[in-house]
């Protein structure tokens, strides 16, 4: 019951405004009325009745004036702060300098009976030191009455500089009954082996493991200044099972305190090691601010992801477009609410289809066009050859056909590495979409045509896409595994989609056209290692891992280049020119155009076996359609020997 009112206004309510003022205002009056027993003797509270009265009304009168220019009743107790203390010393400062002024210069003269300087001097010191203990009493009681630490997770902080003192205070005040403070981690030789808030500060080394599972600590939460050294020490951290929790910068912090909500898990995408890619913003916003932009396949990842940073750019009119109903209202929802003043439509359209693709042109006539829309699994195109050619291949040549006849000024499609050396369909169908784009925009140069640039952009797998290996990995690693790796030898080269977008944006402002542009994917990654290394930032030891196999269609690396191919710098120096073998236009539409007709045939080996003629490079792996290699390589080696007979038989006859 003694707690009760402690309880009741210390840990649930804050305390009103008058109630903090009223306690100040008797801390100056008992500090008047000490300071006299301290300067003399408590007799003199007595003898000296009057003028002590008139001094501590005094005292509190000024003090009161200052306490409101201050606002030094303002703050939450519980919640007080160095600044707080602060305001305080200053409020006190001036109100006690004012009064020993007047007493001084002016007390005589204006009949006022203030006490001497050395009690008011007295009264200054006294009441600093009890109005700064009422703050820290009722934050203690407030910390102390509040701390549950049945449920609380011994923590170290990585960082001990700003941002992780920060941390260290949020977790005091704000997170006390989920996380408990056992210690700091430094980098930095002259903070290593201090105390910071109670706790000793550690290097960085062997021994800080030895430390951790003596004082029980599972958990590390990395300041936001130390994320890029985390990238190279992660590794470390995982094989012990040491949990990493990443806090936000300071400005993203709500209020003065971080939320629990804020702490997230460190993912695989924020350990990749790849250097920040910065992009022209002028040159890009010279060429899309003000502009009428389209973007098909909207509501992809690399499309939405586009329609982002295009929107940020200030485009005259926004048109995106998609066959996914569902996804495109996503995005459409997500205008509505970060850029409600964007004047953008939402067209929900099949771009193989070309009567609908003539009529959207013709209503917005299109400047600039970036063409993500494109089906691109793998294995399913492998099963589904007539789609990857009606969508992928005679969508994109409705597209272009269609930006040269309504005049856009640039035609920007998003290709992929595996047109390279291509082994399945899919990377073949986007090969033809390369073909053809290019041999028109060489068509167009030749014949001296001021008209639509096409460029074309290369990269390899975007981290957290739709479909892709590290959305597939987590929710095998939540369901409890297990992991499944297609091959234990299996790379490829991974960006995060907001740099890819970055990078396809920067392309499309440098290009002339009938390049392709390819990227620089910083290392190749093995997928076996991401694999682990996911499953050990997720803290779990019970997910195994298991190798299925190769796909369909699938190789064990990507590449960027074909080997025949060269490549030219570019003033970006993560944007590079792919030299390719160039088509004649007329011959490429004609061959285009059967292979479009054929597909409705939907027969795949005919279907394959043309795509095979136009792209001799195209050699299928783990398919079905490995047989038309045989065949073509039995042919071959058949033709030869034809050539070689046929002099002898000659020469016989």
């Amino acid at each position: 019951m003694k707690l009760t009112f402690f309880y009741r206004y210390l840990s649930s309510k804050l305390l009103p405004v008058w109630t903090i003022l009223l306690i100040d205002v008797v801390i100056i009056a008992l500090s008047g009325l000490l300071s006299y027993a301290l300067r003399y003797d408590f007799r003199s509270i007595f003898l000296q009745s009057s003028t002590i009265s008139e001094t501590v009304v005094w005292e509190v009168l000024v003090n009161l004036l200052f306490f409101r220019v201050f606002r030094t009743y303002s703050n939450v107790l519980r919640f007080s702060s160095f600044v707080d203390i602060m305001r305080i010393f200053v409020s006190l400062t001036v109100s006690y300098l004012l009064l020993i002024v007047v007493s001084v210069l002016f007390g005589n003269y204006l009949g006022i009976r203030i006490a001497p300087v050395s009690v008011l001097l007295m009264s200054y010191v006294i009441s600093f030191a009890l109005m700064s203990c009422s703050r820290v009493v009722v934050k203690t009681l407030f910390e102390a009455l509040n701390f549950d630490g049945s449920h609380s997770v011994n923590v170290f902080i990585y960082g001990a500089r700003e941002a992780g003192v920060n941390i260290a205070k949020s977790l005091r005040v704000n997170l006390r009954n989920r996380y408990r403070l056992r210690g700091f981690i430094a980098d930095e030789a002259e903070l290593q082996g201090k105390v910071m808030m109670g706790v000793k500060v550690y290097p960085n080394d062997e021994l800080l493991f030895d430390v951790l599972a003596e004082r029980n600590v599972h958990t590390v939460i990395v300041s936001p200044a130390k994320m890029e050294k985390l990238k190279n020490t992660a590794d470390r951290f995982l094989e012990h099972n040491i949990k990493l929790l990443m806090a936000p910068p300071l400005s993203e912090w709500k209020g003065r305190m971080l939320e629990h909500n804020q702490l997230k898990e460190v993912q695989i995408e924020d350990l990749l090691e790849r250097d920040p890619i910065v992009i022209n913003m002028e040159k890009v916003a010279s060429h899309l601010e003000g502009a009428r932009v389209m973007i098909t396949g909207a509501a992809g990842s690399i499309g939405s992801e586009i329609m982002r940073q295009v929107a940020s750019f200030n485009p005259y009119k926004l048109i995106l477009i998609d066959q996914a109903e569902t996804p495109l209202h996503d995005v459409r929802l997500e205008l509505q609410d970060k850029w409600c003043n964007l004047d953008a439509v939402t067209i929900v359209a099949d771009i193989s289809n070309a009567t609908r693709m003539e009529n959207i042109f013709a209503a917005y006539r299109p400047q600039y066009i970036f063409h993500a829309a494109a089906y691109k699994h793998v294995p399913m195109m492998e099963d589904n050859v007539s789609e990857a050619i009606q969508t992928n291949v005679y969508g994109t040549r409705v597209l272009a056909d269609l930006a040269v006849k309504y005049g856009a000024e640039k035609f920007v499609m998003i290709s992929t590495d595996k047109a390279v050396n291509p082994t399945n369909v899919m990377g073949c169908s986007k090969r033809i979409c390369e073909i053809y784009v290019q041999s028109l925009a060489k068509k167009m140069q030749r014949e001296g045509k001021e008209g639509t640039q096409f460029i074309t952009t290369r990269f390899g797998n975007v981290l957290g896409s739709n479909g892709s290996v590290i959305p597939r990995f987590r929710d095998q690693i939540q369901r409890g595994g297990p992991v499944t790796v297609t091959h234990p030898d299996i790379i490829r080269y991974f960006m995060t989609i907001p740099e890819a977008c970055r990078l396809v944006l920067e392309a499309g402002s440098m290009g002339k056209g009938g390049e392709i542009f390819i990227f620089d994917m910083g290392k190749p990654v093995k997928i076996l290692d991401l694999a682990k290394r996911m499953i050990s930032l997720s803290g779990r030891t019970d997910v195994k891992i298991e190798f299925t196999g190769l796909r369909h269609g699938e190789k064990l690396y990507e590449e960027l280049l074909n080997q025949k191919e060269l490549t030219k710098p570019t003033y970006h120096e993560k944007i590079m020119i792919a030299t390719v073998r160039e088509y004649d236009y007329d011959e490429v539409k004609l061959r285009i155009q059967k292979l479009i007709d054929v597909s409705y045939g939907y027969d795949p080996m005919s279907i394959v076996a043309m795509m095979k003629d136009i792209v001799p490079e195209f050699i299928s792996k783990n398919s079905c359609f490995e047989v038309l290699d045989e065949q073509r390589e039995k042919e071959g080696k058949n033709s030869d020997a034809t050539a070689s007979v046929a002099p002898e038989a000659a020469s016989q006859s």
